[in-house]
């Protein structure tokens, strides 16, 4: 167990600074090191928003459940819904630096992330599960399945850049 929590922790801390040394171009009009947060989060929300866009063009072109069954649009809630799991739980409350009260601590922040990592890996392989078993092997339009798999993929990337592209800043 305790070989686990250090394998964790050790994740943990490289996959929360992966970003930190990254270095803009420099150009000497714009600071990019106080507006990281920002890029970040614009980025995201580009993937996030292009993602969803993909998905409502494909049941708009294919309204007829034969051509893209509705319940395909499943893998995209729970990509949603794990996207807002994984950015709740701040990086500080992982490593147990800022989180020590509550229900579990530490522990339930992680068991929360977790999850939520559980529920997006979970989503983007039933994305390609539906690509592949109903659309790719039947030789069908394949564009229904397309659109399932890049809204999984473009909210999952949405999900690990704004988690991880942003800087924690404490508020004083």
């Amino acid at each position: 167990m305790k070989i686990f929590l250090a394998l964790e922790d050790t994740f943990q801390v490289k996959m929360a600074g992966f970003l930190d040394n990254f270095r803009w171009p420099e150009c000497e009009c714009i600071d990019w090191s106080e507006r990281r947060n920002a890029v970040a989060s614009v980025v995201a929300g580009i993937l996030f928003f292009t993602g969803w866009w993909i998905m409502i063009d494909a049941a708009v072109v294919y309204p007829k459940p034969e051509q893209l069954n509705h319940a395909f649009h499943t893998c995209g809630v729970f990509s949603t819904l794990a996207f807002f799991m994984i950015n709740a739980v701040s990086n500080a409350q992982v490593r147990g630096d800022s989180y020590e009260s509550g229900c579990l601590g530490r522990t339930g922040a992680r068991v929360w992330l977790f999850i939520g990592f559980m529920l997006m890996f979970g989503s983007l392989i039933a994305s390609m599960w539906i690509l592949f078993g109903a659309y790719v092997t039947q030789n069908t339009d394949v564009y229904p399945g397309l659109a399932v798999f890049f809204q999984n993929a473009l909210i999952f990337f949405s999900t690990l850049i704004y988690k991880f592209g942003r800087t924690e800043e404490l508020w004083t």
